[in-house]
């Protein structure tokens, strides 16, 4: 036997659902609640969980346990930063800004590089010998990594060949489009799959 508040909780989350579902019709109060208690509950999820797995023990523990004073620094960057919402002293805001740019683009370089870049040109150092699938498959993605960077290859006019080869790269990227909005719309229908099936097996059991 379900006590109150799992059964007040059940009722919640499917108004919260049929409140957004609300929206296919047209916009309402209803979908205006739900979409502010999301927004704000989802602020308030965020800035505890940044306190508790970010400043806490990234800054608060360090120095009141350890003795890490040289944290000041960075604690004292961040709080300027939001200086910004004073224009009187929002020029404070550059410093932690531009050392936040700085930093950011550092760490985004070097992490494409590795995380991308290198992964990428190794997927592409593979087998072209022997007659089977897989050989079938690594000559496709072979050809489709030439041909799509030939369609980027902007120093020589696109005609003969290398027209010819742009037009396939074209091709590819266009597959991948394709394959990239297909995963969204799959994840998307997942979603719906799962609160259909809460409204109709945990509101109302019809489905068992």
């Amino acid at each position: 036997m379900h006590n109150f508040w799992t059964i007040f909780g059940i009722w919640m989350a499917a108004f919260l659902t049929l409140a957004i579902f609300s929206f296919l019709y047209k916009d309402n109060p209803f979908y205006k609640f739900a979409e502010h208690l999301y927004v704000g509950t989802s602020a308030g999820y965020m800035l505890i969980y940044t306190y508790f797995l970010t400043i806490k023990p990234m800054l608060i523990d360090p120095i009141t346990q350890q003795n890490q004073w040289i944290l000041l620094i960075p604690a004292f960057f961040g709080i300027i930063m939001l200086t910004r919402w004073f224009p009187k002293i929002a020029w404070l805001s550059r410093w932690s800004i531009a050392f936040t740019v700085g930093i950011g683009t550092g760490l985004g370089i070097t992490g494409s590089i590795q995380g991308l870049l290198v992964p990428q040109i190794k997927g592409t150092l593979i087998a072209l010998h022997g007659w089977n699938g897989a050989t079938l498959n690594n000559f496709l993605i072979v050809v489709g990594v030439i041909a799509t960077l030939t369609y980027f290859y902007f120093s020589k006019e696109h005609r003969g060949f290398v027209g010819k080869t742009a037009k396939l790269g074209i091709t590819y990227i266009m597959i991948a489009f394709g394959a990239s909005f297909g995963y969204t719309v799959m994840a998307r229908i997942s979603l719906l799959i799962g609160r259909m099936y809460f409204l109709f097996h945990t509101w109302i059991p019809l489905i068992k």
